[in-house]
């Protein structure tokens, strides 16, 4: 159920091998976030991600926009998406930096971003949720795939509710 998230910096080893925006087309993680209503903003290498909440390369948002680099981990920018996805048009727009301090909802992008990476060329979900494991989420089941088969119930209910994907 409580997918608590451990922040990235400083609790993972940076060199950690994890699949990164560089690594796939752009474009399809543009198209993918163009289906739910968002744009992905490319950011220059070394510059400042803006909306970032953990500082980059984690991606950022700032309303419908998703802002990443080269370098952002596909996970982190999957994950910033899904949280403007998980909510309503209105409150989008409302955005910035930080998109929810609810339970339910984080619970449901960190869902979400497996589920959609099983639409974006050379990611898919086994992948996405090895990187999440790698980077430093922690669930209580010990694993993204063990949360995600055995304990995201919540998750999806809360997905399907809203008529949002769940698998």
């Amino acid at each position: 159920m409580v997918a608590a998230v451990a922040a990235p910096t400083g609790e993972v080893d940076e060199g950690v091998g994890v699949l990164r925006l560089g690594d796939i087309a752009p474009g399809d993680a543009a198209a993918l976030l163009a289906r739910h209503g968002l744009e992905l903003v490319a950011v220059d290498d070394d510059a400042p991600i803006p909306g970032s909440y953990w500082g980059a390369p984690e991606a950022g948002i700032i309303g419908a926009r998703v802002y990443a680099r080269a370098d952002t981990p596909v996970h982190s920018l999957l994950h910033e998406a899904c949280h403007l996805i998980v909510l309503p048009p209105e409150r989008r727009e409302l955005v910035h930096t930080d998109a929810t301090d609810s339970v339910p909802e984080e619970d449901a992008t960190c869902y979400l971003q497996i589920v959609l990476a099983d639409e974006l060329p050379g990611v898919g979900s086994a992948r996405l949720m090895a990187d999440m494991d790698a980077w430093g989420y922690t669930f209580r089941l010990g694993s993204t795939r063990a949360w995600f088969e055995h304990d995201a119930g919540d998750a999806r209910a809360w997905l399907a509710e809203r008529g949002l994907p769940t698998g």
